[in-house]
């Protein structure tokens, strides 16, 4: 599960979203929008010959203005720099070098991060002529690009991914890894200090990307599990009002780490808007999941009380219905061992696999009593089903013209597979494809 987060900082209208625009344009990348502070930020992951990465797009950096949009931005970008893997500085070739360059490249040296000079808008071989000026900002060599025009963006992506690693190449732990993650104050912290109390353990650094994460070493019943990422749960203090956008950041990272993510929902706050958010993040990335409503002991409560609370979750996860949800107190230790094993059955469940044959004599049956339908009324035969992989796992439905089935029928079909094999708590991905 290689991640590679590459920040993408300079001054304001240097073409910094453009390059974003142009990177994930070479693939059929998705974009996020992830609310950050005064000023959404863009994430997009995306992929380069084989090796994948995450793009932070950053608000255009002004160091030392004292406007208070400029200033938000400017600290989400530091925020940005302090976690990403790469920084690609990027500045204005038509403009030449100028002083706010200096004061960003000063900023960079200090925070010691791995950084590609990009000089953009070098449109023709002819403009190149400029670049010898930008050595003086001491970054090492500039390198030329058009983000507007495509010019040399496939070097660029080369010199990007040089340090990653495809995932042929990763090393594999056979160990679970298991990230807690939320909205701020849901009681990540005090959920993670609260299992790592109780059972002796360990704090080891694991082998990251450029920095290693800190993943604290949870044994459980005589089997090691991986809290990913823990360090990522404790506020700093220096960030004041971006702490959601800095705790969007490190979601992000600890979610493509994990193989289960246990979210943490506030029960007295309720379901907000920024936790669904996360649950789809979360399931858009294929990652199994665990919905843990944290806070329970706070809840005046009797014997309906979680079943009122859990259909009411429901109605708000609606395609996400599949996640299980389990009542929790990190302040009590309420249940917080049996997340743990709900998270080895969730994980469990994303790695079986099903025999073709039920596959096919299961929803062969279903199809049977219920054939898909089409608009213009040409007949759709499903002809042949079975499971490609695992880890989320990916069914191919073999037809006579996929271009036909309505995403309406994908859900029944979803639907009717859950029905048989269950694969709680687990995404699945439906492929059509022509006979």
């Amino acid at each position: 599960m290689s991640h590679w987060l590459v920040a993408l900082v300079g001054r304001p209208n240097v073409g910094k979203s453009t390059l974003f625009n142009r990177f994930i344009g070479q693939r059929n990348a998705i974009v996020h929008d992830m609310p950050g502070v005064t000023r959404d930020r863009h994430y997009a992951e995306t992929e380069w010959a084989g090796k994948r990465l995450t793009l932070v797009d950053t608000g255009g950096f002004v160091p030392a203005s004292e406007d208070v949009i400029e200033a938000a931005i400017r600290e989400q970008a530091q925020i940005a720099i302090e976690e990403a893997d790469l920084v690609l500085f990027i500045v204005d070739g038509l403009d030449g070098l100028h002083p706010g360059d200096a004061d960003i490249a000063d900023i960079l040296r200090r925070a010691q991060k791995k950084v590609v000079l990009v000089v953009n808008k070098m449109d023709t071989e002819n403009r190149e002529a400029m670049l010898g000026e930008f050595y003086k900002l001491g970054l090492g060599e500039p390198i030329p690009a058009s983000a507007l025009l495509g010019r040399k963006i496939g070097d660029l992506l080369d010199l990007v991914t040089r340090d990653s690693v495809t995932a042929a190449e990763e090393t594999t732990d056979p160990r679970l890894r298991v990230a807690v993650i939320g909205k701020p104050n849901v009681g990540k912290s005090s959920f993670v200090n609260a299992l790592l109390q109780e059972y002796r353990h360990i704090v080891t650094d694991i082998p990251g990307t450029t920095r290693d994460p800190i993943d604290a070493v949870l044994r459980y019943h005589g089997e090691e599990i991986l809290l990913v990422d823990t360090a990522g749960l404790r506020r700093k203090g220096k960030i004041k009002e971006s702490i959601e956008f800095y705790s969007a950041v490190r979601t992000l990272k600890s979610i493509e780490r994990c193989d289960v993510a246990i979210i943490l929902l506030d029960a007295q706050m309720g379901t907000e808007h920024q936790d669904l958010r996360i649950i789809e993040t979360v399931v858009e990335r294929g990652r199994a999941a665990v919905i843990a409503v944290n806070k329970w002991d706070l809840i005046e409560k009797d014997a309906r009380t979680a079943d009122l609370y859990e259909k009411a979750l429901r109605e708000k996860l609606r395609m996400y219905e599949f996640l299980p949800v389990i009542f929790i107190s990190a302040l009590t230790k309420q249940r917080i061992y049996k997340v743990i094993e709900l998270a080895k059955r969730v994980d469990a469940e994303q790695n079986k696999r099903i025999v073709t044959s039920d596959l096919n004599e299961r929803l062969g049956a279903d199809i049977k009593i219920f054939p898909p339908r089409s608009r213009s009324g040409k007949e759709i035969k499903i002809n042949y089903i079975t499971q490609v992989k695992a880890k989320p796992p990916v069914f191919a439905f073999f037809c006579n013209d996929p271009r036909l089935i309505d995403d309406s029928y994908k859900r029944f079909l979803e639907n009717k597979i859950r029905g048989h094999f269950a694969f709680t708590g687990v995404p699945l991905v439906l492929s059509f494809k022509r006979k």
